[in-house]
């Protein structure tokens, strides 16, 4: 299985949220802290100023300039202010949208006209951590980039299904969201260096760590050495290793255990397979070591594990 192929199947959009903004200057929104919700906006005509507020995660954020067609997506909920004019007066979103969620919101002062397309969404919190996790604050994509054509084509779909609503438009917008979401990632990870980044992204993209990581995705059960998988790579043990850690973060077997761990945790979630089909389906051949590694790296046994994630698709506010 693709590497990502297998992120974005378990971190699915769950629900996403959206609102067009029909807004003439001046005008501005600002928004708070959302859990575990990620936002996203399209800049369909006009331009603006989007700024992440400075400090919450640790680094002051210089505003970023959108114009018509750029797209960003904030995946980590951080609270940003979006305006005409960095001057501008702003007022809070959720009390401007609230009643019109789907719907059209009109602000401002009657000067120049901009519509953004501005929304949220929420992801299973299980299967979006490994990905979210390396994301940065912001991403932003301009519709001047190259390998951009699929992005634009979802975004287009998007405009247009917000500005003629009809039957169905909510599911027909988080199904846009996934979409988006995914083809803004692969963009993301375009602008990504392969020789000189570091992160699972940028190792992906490079032709050798790249190549080991596709393989081992491909059959987690396996019994990989890390001789192994450095063949695969066309380098000495010695040499793979090294610059496994140095792009990943962890080493080949550290790596391999905890995606061991993240699959069985998608099929204990999902599915009713007994431990010993999973554990199996993982590389481990009793159920006993299985469970020993996964109470390791997740804190809880497989059965406790299931019956929480049970209890929570129940009780959503557990999660």
């Amino acid at each position: 299985m693709d590497p990502l192929d297998e992120v974005f199947t378990a971190m699915r959009v769950e629900n996403a949220r959206y609102a067009r903004l029909e807004a003439t200057a001046p005008w501005g929104l600002s928004t708070r802290r959302g859990d575990d919700t990620a936002r996203f906006g399209l800049m369909l005509r006009g331009g603006g100023w989007l700024t992440l507020d400075d400090g919450v995660d640790g680094a002051d954020r210089e505003p970023v300039a959108l114009t018509a067609g750029d797209c960003f997506v904030i995946p980590h909920g951080l609270p940003y202010t979006l305006c005409d004019d960095q001057k501008s007066a702003t007022v809070n979103c959720v009390d401007v949208v609230r009643a019109n969620v789907g719907g059209v919101v009109q602000i401002g002062g009657g000067g120049a006209a901009t519509t953004v397309i501005s929304g949220w969404f929420n992801f299973d919190p299980y299967g979006a951590r490994p990905l979210l996790d390396l994301l940065p604050a912001l991403l932003h994509i301009r519709m001047d980039q190259e390998r951009t054509h699929l992005l634009q084509a979802a975004l287009q779909l998007l405009a247009m299904e917000t500005a003629q609503r009809g039957l169905g438009s909510g599911l027909v917008v988080s199904r846009l969201a996934d979409i988006i979401f995914v083809q803004v990632v692969r963009a993301y990870i375009d602008t990504l260096d392969p020789d000189t980044g570091s992160g699972w992204l940028a190792a992906l993209s490079d032709r050798r760590i790249g190549a080991a990581l596709h393989l081992l995705h491909k059959d987690v059960a396996s019994n990989w050495t890390v001789e192994a998988l450095a063949a695969v790579a066309g380098m000495s043990r010695s040499g793979f290793a090294l610059r496994f850690k140095e792009k990943v973060g962890e080493s080949p077997l550290e790596y391999l255990t905890r995606w061991r761990m993240f699959r069985a945790g998608h099929l204990l979630r999902h599915t009713d397979k007994p431990l010993i089909d999973i554990a199996d389906s993982v590389g481990y051949e009793s159920e006993a070591a299985f469970n020993k590694a996964f109470k390791r790296l997740t804190g809880a046994a497989p059965g406790a594990f299931r019956r929480n994630a049970k209890l929570a698709a129940t009780l959503p506010g557990l999660r």
